[in-house]
């Protein structure tokens, strides 16, 4: 399995933060915001990486991370995202470093208190498909919000107005090589951008996605509000991932 980190995009909600600055190089108490998912990732026993990078300021992740010896890795990948074109797109940016292998994807603004190790074992004995890691939130119509039956996924909306239950789906996402395929048939959204959402509905519609609940805390830290929340859980009780 290889692991992806998405850390492009301009970082506007965190304006003017992110006017010098790529929004995943923010402080979030004691480290940089990328440190995070590159541990959870490590933590999990993915050890081949590609960050995805953007902005003006790709080349810091280079000055920062180098080859990523701090983690105990011998090599880390980049590639770049131009503009905003959504998640997806820059996903599909990955398809010749994944080369047909499984992939573990987290959104570079995502901090968790454990680790994914159990989520990411039972995908490996999956045999395809995707799975997905569900969290219960008090604001699940910041998210995409998923539709439950029994154990089953029915659909996922993206930030509906009226939620269809409290769970978010939180940015680790676990696919088969498969996903390039299907990002290659999104149309973008109303917001201009190819939507990771449409991208899980897909395998709902194909009838092999799963999905586990995430023990501990976790939050995003995209905007000013949660990203003072995210310096305060990691102060108070730490992001181990171990």
């Amino acid at each position: 399995m290889k692991g992806i980190i998405l850390a492009g995009g301009l970082g506007s909600r965190l304006n003017p933060l992110t006017k010098v600055t790529n929004k995943h190089l923010l402080p979030v108490y004691d480290e940089p915001m990328i440190y995070y998912p590159i541990r959870c990732l490590v933590n999990a026993g993915v050890t081949d990486i590609m960050v995805v990078t953007g902005g003006n300021n790709a080349g810091d992740f280079l000055k920062l991370l180098g080859n990523g010896k701090d983690f105990g890795l011998k090599h880390l990948n980049y590639t770049y995202q131009v503009g905003e074109g959504g998640i997806a797109e820059a996903l599909g940016l990955c398809e010749h470093f994944a080369d047909d292998e499984d992939i573990c994807v987290v959104l570079g603004d995502n901090i968790i208190e454990n680790n994914i190790k159990d989520s990411v074992d039972a995908f490996r004995a999956q045999g395809g498909g995707a799975k997905i890691i569900l969290k219960a939130v008090e604001d699940p119509e910041r998210f995409g919000v998923p539709t439950i039956e029994g154990e089953k996924i029915l659909k996922i909306e993206e930030k509906p107005d009226k939620p269809a239950s409290n769970y978010a789906v939180i940015g680790i996402y676990m696919y088969d090589h498969t996903v390039f395929d299907i990002i290659k048939t999104l149309k973008p959204s109303g917001r201009g951008e190819l939507e990771i959402t449409d991208v899980n509905n897909a395998y709902i519609e194909r009838g092999n996605l799963t999905w586990g609940e995430l023990e501990g805390w976790w939050t995003d830290a995209g905007t000013f509000e949660s990203l003072l929340h995210a310096n305060k859980l990691v102060a108070d009780t730490g992001a181990n991932n171990t």
